[in-house]
């Protein structure tokens, strides 16, 4: 944006709750429009002088944030109806046009508990994590000696599957999580998948398919494709929805015939 065509104004919606059982109720913020702010730094200019735009001097909104480099996923939040980190969304990328000023609505995450403002409780992400056992087993802290030689041939894709960071994303944009649904979700399944191709992790292989054939496990997908479009680090959910559909139908022919 340059000359004449520059914004002279951000101006920010909020939709603000004390908590999780007070009212919802919007309030609107106007700062002055600068370059390469982000939705974190157009937060914390409001946070100077938390006034709104009809003059009512008000508590500044409530964020969560860490990183700033998309790396924590603290910050993840509804902006302009997408969800996505706030740290990584440029004002000027992410804003509409409205005459002499871009305009933002940030909304919080609706799958998870409110705590306030644009603050949830992302417990469940790594509840779930327990669930699937998304770890490498190990016998003590002692020397175990050399681990197991890792093929290269599927370092790739372990690669993109630990590039997860439990921002919620996934979960968010997925139609099969919701409050009448026990289904584990995406982020779940791509890390079950990382650490049975990891030939420690494998160890617990078993436990893992015993979880994804239960009710909460991978039945649970309807396969809208809607986490594998969200997901800021390009996660293969879908490719690991399919490889676990896969394995999951083998185990339990094998435990069928006797084999597990």
């Amino acid at each position: 944006m340059t000359g004449a065509t520059n914004p002279t104004k951000i101006r920010i919606k909020v939709l603000r709750q004390q908590d999780r059982n007070a009212p919802q109720h919007w309030e609107e913020f106007e700062i002055p429009f600068r370059e390469k702010l982000n939705v974190i730094s157009a937060l914390l200019e409001i946070q100077k002088n938390p006034r709104t735009t009809d003059g009512k001097e008000v508590k500044p909104p409530v964020w969560e944030s860490a990183c700033l480099e998309e790396v924590c996923g603290a910050c993840t939040m509804n902006i302009n109806g997408r969800i996505r980190q706030a740290c990584t969304a440029l004002i000027e990328d992410v804003g509409e046009r409205k005459g002499d000023a871009l305009e933002i609505t940030l909304e919080p995450m609706k799958k998870f508990p409110l705590i306030r403002d644009l603050i949830v409780d992302r417990s469940k992400m790594f509840e779930n994590l327990k669930k699937v056992k998304a770890w490498v087993p190990l016998d003590g802290s002692f020397d175990l000696g050399m681990a197991a030689p890792q093929d290269d041939r599927g370092r790739p894709l372990r690669y993109a599957l630990s590039r997860c960071m439990s921002c919620g994303c996934c979960l968010e944009a997925c139609p099969q999580i919701n409050e009448n649904s026990t289904f584990v979700g995406p982020a779940a399944l791509g890390q079950a998948l990382l650490f049975n191709v990891h030939p420690i992790g494998k160890t617990l292989e078993n436990d893992r398919f015993e979880f994804l054939t239960s009710e909460e496990g991978i039945t649970g997908c309807g396969n809208a494709q809607n986490c594998v479009k969200v997901c800021p680090k390009s996660v293969p959910l879908t490719r690991a929805i399919a490889d676990l559909n896969r394995d999951t139908t083998v185990y339990k022919l094998k435990k069928w015939v006797g084999l597990v």
